[in-house]
């Protein structure tokens, strides 16, 4: 048996410690709140999911004794306090160990992807981070549903290790070695699905969803070309599928931070109201700085942006979004010439 370590003790770190108990391996997680650590321990996260047997899961608040011979430690914290978390452990990795991203986000301020974050705070060459992404809504994996996720790394061996040792009989890993694009659509999912969710908030129906994933795909894919991914991630597990997932369900707290928001709420009641971290708050901050210095076009980032952090009211967003310059839909991406 091998052993896996897991360090944060939330919704998608508890999922994903019982998901590697079930691939086989011996599960340490470790968390900040000691008591917590116990109940996970006991075969119950009360906090995320209350109720729901958990078995197998090693939970402690000790890093040192959770990362002991781990040979795969997965970090699942959120994207901005990730860089703290890995510098703290980072003494504490084995050598040989192999470090994965469960985290979908960009560093605010940096601008770097999750990858990167890991592999400076950790000390680590990029060959032994790998990145773990697809349609993997938590509380589906937590039932056992059938499901499929990627695993990117520069180093297609490792990727293909980390794969063998998260997959599960309902779980089908492929492996893929575009490290960026894998980033960026996990990432700039997010985005897009708080825009969907903040449409249906405001009582609009499927027109407006497809037309807003379609639209957010297409700027998922410019802002991933213009820093270097492979155009193909964007039609897979990582890019739509993912997206879809992610745009469709109602348990994703993205959509439904932007579900609240089209209903009226403030975003801090919103936010509460989710009772979850949503990503797409920070790196909609984050996406926005890295597209402008490529200078790319993400308007649908922009209008996240303006509504999250400046206080830009849904519904005339929505109105600026369709007032925009009318385009071509093709990758040059061009607008109509003037009309006299």
């Amino acid at each position: 048996m091998k052993r896996v370590c897991v360090i944060g003790g939330g919704a998608w770190g508890t999922v994903f410690g019982q998901l590697l108990v079930d691939a086989g391996a011996e599960v340490a997680l470790v968390t900040r709140d000691a008591e917590l650590a116990q109940q996970i321990s006991r075969g119950e996260n009360p906090r995320n999911y209350p109720g729901v047997e958990l078995a197998g899961i090693a939970a402690t608040a000790n890093p040192a004794e959770g990362l002991a011979g781990a040979e795969l430690v997965l970090i699942a914290v959120g994207a901005q306090t990730a860089r703290e978390v890995v510098t703290a452990i980072q003494p504490l990795i084995p050598a040989e160990a192999v470090v994965a991203s469960l985290i979908k986000g960009i560093e605010v301020g940096s601008g770097q992807r999750m990858s990167e974050v890991l592999a400076q705070a950790g000390g680590l060459d990029a060959d032994r981070v790998a990145v773990v992404s697809g349609p993997n809504l938590a509380g589906e994996l937590l039932l056992r549903e059938p499901s499929a996720t990627v695993v990117a790394c520069t180093d297609e061996a490792q990727a293909r290790r980390v794969a063998s040792r998260i997959a599960t009989p309902y779980l089908r890993p492929y492996t893929n070695p575009d490290v960026v694009g894998v980033e960026i659509c996990g990432a700039m999912k997010n985005i897009v699905a708080m825009a969907v969710g903040a449409a249906r908030g405001l009582g609009y129906g499927y027109n407006t969803c497809a037309t807003l994933m379609t639209r957010g795909l297409a700027e998922m894919t410019r802002v991933g070309l213009a820093l270097g991914a492979d155009l193909e991630t964007f039609a897979g597990m990582a890019g739509f599928g993912d997206l879809a997932a992610t745009c469709f369900s109602a348990r994703s707290r993205n959509f439904q931070v932007g579900n609240h928001l089209g209903q009226g709420l403030s975003i801090e009641a919103a936010i509460t109201a989710t009772k979850g971290t949503a990503e797409a708050v920070s790196t909609s901050l984050a996406v926005q700085a890295v597209a402008r210095k490529h200078g790319v076009d993400v308007p649908i980032t922009d209008g996240v942006v303006a509504v999250t952090h400046g206080g830009v009211n849904v519904k005339e967003m929505g109105r600026e979004l369709l007032a925009r310059p009318f385009r071509s839909e093709g990758s040059r991406y061009l607008a109509w010439p003037p009309t006299s």
